[in-house]
């Protein structure tokens, strides 16, 4: 079995509902982004990640650019790990709402164009290959495979606090869970 680290981005410099729809990390993000490196390196070496993934917003690009610098690898982008889709035709003004709403329900159940219980199993299935990985993710989709993993259908089971760092196994053709990251004390924001 190898290894996978699912790690949330560090504090963005804004929150979703905010103008910025694609902030980079705040002052506090950039540490946490340096502590997940961190701790991430100081596994032994047999854990350690060797390549880094990270869905193509700026959040997670930049919590991911201290490991893969550390590591001398770059940055592969990969749209798979990136926010939950937002139904089309939706303004971004109604995202918030929409993710609220979301929250308190099943995967089944969230409104949109999309088949939202079908969008995790195609996350956590394309980690499957992803052994010697550490992949920097969001919430929602951190959310989506681990409530796979668990076989919950609810679409918020886990707060995972920013830079929450949360293992997975893989033998190439099945994901276990081994630890869950740090769970945050407030909400998403």
């Amino acid at each position: 079995m190898s290894r996978l680290y699912l790690i949330r981005h560090g504090k963005p410099a804004s929150v979703w509902g905010d103008a910025d729809d694609d902030p980079g990390l705040d002052d506090q993000g950039s540490s946490q982004a340096r502590g997940a490196r961190d701790a991430l390196q100081a596994l032994p070496p047999a854990l350690r990640p060797q390549l880094v993934v990270s869905s193509p917003l700026r959040r997670c690009r930049e919590t991911a650019q201290p490991l893969a610098d550390a590591l001398g690898v770059d940055v592969e982008i990969e749209p798979l790990v990136g926010e939950i889709p937002t139904p089309k035709g939706m303004l971004a003004t109604d995202r918030s709402a929409w993710l609220r709403r979301a929250f308190l329900g099943a995967w089944a159940e969230i409104e949109g164009d999309l088949d939202y219980d079908a969008w995790r199993r195609g996350i956590a299935a394309a980690l499957v290959a992803r052994p010697n990985t550490a992949v920097f993710s969001h919430f929602v989709a951190i959310n989506a495979v681990l409530s796979c993993l668990a076989g919950d259908d609810r679409v918020m089971s886990f707060r995972p606090d920013h830079a929450s760092i949360s293992i997975l196994e893989t033998d190439g053709r099945s994901l276990t869970l081994v630890t869950r990251g740090r769970e945050a004390a407030t909400g998403v924001l």
